[in-house]
């Protein structure tokens, strides 16, 4: 009997020890909003300070000509020029409104060819490779394809950035969906869920953080094919992007507006970035559990 007595002590321990994991740990105080602020502030603060400084003092130095490697201040008197002539305002809006609607048509496109593709072998065997070699190709080389397809207009645009977006998310959602452990479906099976709302309601959040990753760089693949689409293709139809200025800097030798279309296009992806996709993910991994994320 002490045997059976020692068991029932270790299935009590066990089950105390089980109890204890589910009691929420009692919440830590976190730093000061100040402190805060200042850990997620300062560090970019000061990384663009040196930036800015090793900059000067290249300038400084008259290694390059005023031509090749401007001040700051001189980037900074053309960045004020344009923003009173209003020509930062347009270039950002056509810019940016071309980016978000190619990028929401490829999301939609993508993410449903991601979820034939992960769960339909014979689609998966017939267009797999081939959505992984449109994903290493070179947005640019769509250009003059599309140019000569559609013409100058936004159509070709839309195009080069819809080949550049999609076989991303594509194959995002479907590196996604490979993660989720099969025993997810068959619970959704003996639950009653037929294919769609299985897709609906395991599949896609099962594969959310794949699927996220594969957004944001269709997002980033989106971005860079549309400035290589706005510097290559220009014509009056087709408006003032950033891609535009930056090649109308190029041409007219004038190195502080090909700097200042450089900054505006890295000013639009981190914005993005951080006003986006850093507070999905945040939440996406807050849902599964991990309170380590980042903030």
């Amino acid at each position: 009997m002490p045997e059976v007595d020692r068991g029932q002590e270790d299935v009590a321990r066990l089950e105390a020890g089980l109890d204890a994991l589910d009691v929420p740990a009692p919440a830590s105080q976190g730093p000061s909003g100040l402190r805060r602020f200042a850990a997620v502030v300062l560090p970019p603060v000061v990384a663009v300070a040196l930036i800015i400084v090793a900059w000067q003092a290249l300038w400084a130095s008259a290694l390059w000509p005023e031509w090749k490697l401007p001040s700051p201040l001189a980037v900074a008197g053309e960045v004020l020029r344009l923003a009173r002539e209003g020509q930062i305002t347009e270039t950002l809006w056509t810019s940016t409104h071309r980016a978000v609607l190619g990028f929401l048509v490829a999301v939609a496109i993508g993410t449903p060819l991601g979820l034939v593709v992960a769960r339909v072998r014979v689609v998966r065997a017939a267009i797999g490779p081939l959505l992984s070699g449109l994903q290493s190709l070179p947005s640019v080389a769509w250009v003059p394809a599309a140019v000569l397809w559609l013409g100058l207009n936004d159509s070709m645009i839309y195009a080069v950035v819809l080949l550049g977006a999609v076989p991303s998310i594509a194959n995002g959602l479907v590196a996604g969906i490979d993660q989720v452990p099969p025993l997810l479906l068959r619970v959704g099976a003996v639950l009653g869920a037929g294919r769609l709302q299985s897709a609906r309601h395991v599949l896609l959040p099962a594969a959310l953080p794949g699927y996220l990753a594969g957004l944001k760089q269709g997002w980033a693949f989106s971005w860079r094919s549309l400035m290589a689409a706005e510097i290559i293709a220009r014509s009056p139809d087709l408006g003032i992007g950033l891609g535009q200025l930056l090649e109308q800097g190029r041409l007219l030798t004038d190195m502080s507006t090909v700097i200042t279309a450089i900054l505006l296009i890295l000013t639009v992806g981190i914005g993005v970035e951080l006003l986006f996709f850093r507070p999905l993910e945040r939440q996406v991994l807050r849902s599964r559990g991990l309170t380590g994320a980042p903030s």
